[in-house]
């Protein structure tokens, strides 16, 4: 698959991060030589016209955005897919059930380099996932299936990439281990980790992929690089996570 305008380190791990305006967006992909995505919240934006002046602004800068929902909130999907039609930014963030639907929009309006990734999430037992993670369906009983199953799903769909949230650090690798296997076999070429990444975890989370075979990696690390005081993601704290994703590879 051609991932336009992303750049991987060794061809296969960039972060996706946060970034408090353009300026601090192009300060972090420095700090990475380039080898990240910038997310944008859809949570942060009252309408879509809000969010899609806000990206433009962003991508004067730099090459791909993410457009996130904002703790894997199934209620901003339409906000997210909105703001991506408008904007074709690289890659959106969707929920299981509606990460379909959103592609086939992207495609129907000439958006043909963004990705649509699909979230699904841990359930404690490895092979297994959680695929009720829309707007309706996570208020119900979890539907629960075999890893193999929710992955052959994705591609019934076109989905490139798989989102696991969330997968609480180090306590779920078994699980993560499962999942990428899945996207190995079956072909889905991206696998996006997300939700408790910090940068003691990292590169177990990362490895764990890497080791199963994944084509490309990008972890989300939100939260935990943010500056609480200067709302600026930290540059210390990138530098310390990309130089834990090099270790990787050593």
């Amino acid at each position: 698959m051609d991932f336009a305008g992303f750049s991987f380190y060794k061809d296969r791990v960039a972060l996706n991060l946060l970034a408090k305006d353009p300026a601090n967006a192009g300060d972090v992909l420095e700090a990475l030589d380039g080898n990240g995505v910038i997310g944008i919240l859809s949570r942060d934006f009252s309408t879509v016209e809000e969010g899609v002046e806000f990206v433009k602004a962003f991508q004067k800068v730099i090459p791909v955005i993410s457009i996130g929902l904002g703790d894997g909130d199934p209620n901003r999907w339409e906000m997210a897919a909105g703001i991506a039609v408008e904007t074709d930014p690289g890659h959106v963030n969707q929920v299981f059930t509606t990460a379909g639907f959103t592609q086939g929009l992207l495609y129907g309006r000439g958006c043909r380099k963004t990705i649509v990734n699909a979230l699904i999430s841990p359930t404690g037992q490895p092979g297994k996932v959680k695929i009720s993670t829309g707007p309706f369906s996570s208020g119900e009983k979890d539907a629960v299936i075999d890893a193999d199953t929710a992955v052959t799903m994705l591609k019934d769909a076109g989905i490139k990439s798989v989102k696991f949230f969330p997968i609480k650090g180090d306590k779920t690798l078994d699980e993560l281990k499962k999942l990428a296997e899945s996207c190995v076999k079956h072909g889905i070429p991206m696998i996006e980790p997300t939700g408790g990444i910090n940068a003691d975890n990292i590169y177990s989370i990362v490895r764990t992929c890497i080791d199963a075979g994944c084509e490309k990696v990008i972890p989300h690390v939100y939260s935990s690089a943010v500056d609480k005081q200067t709302g600026l993601t930290d540059l210390a704290v990138v530098r310390k996570l990309y130089d834990s994703i090099k270790k990787v590879f050593k």
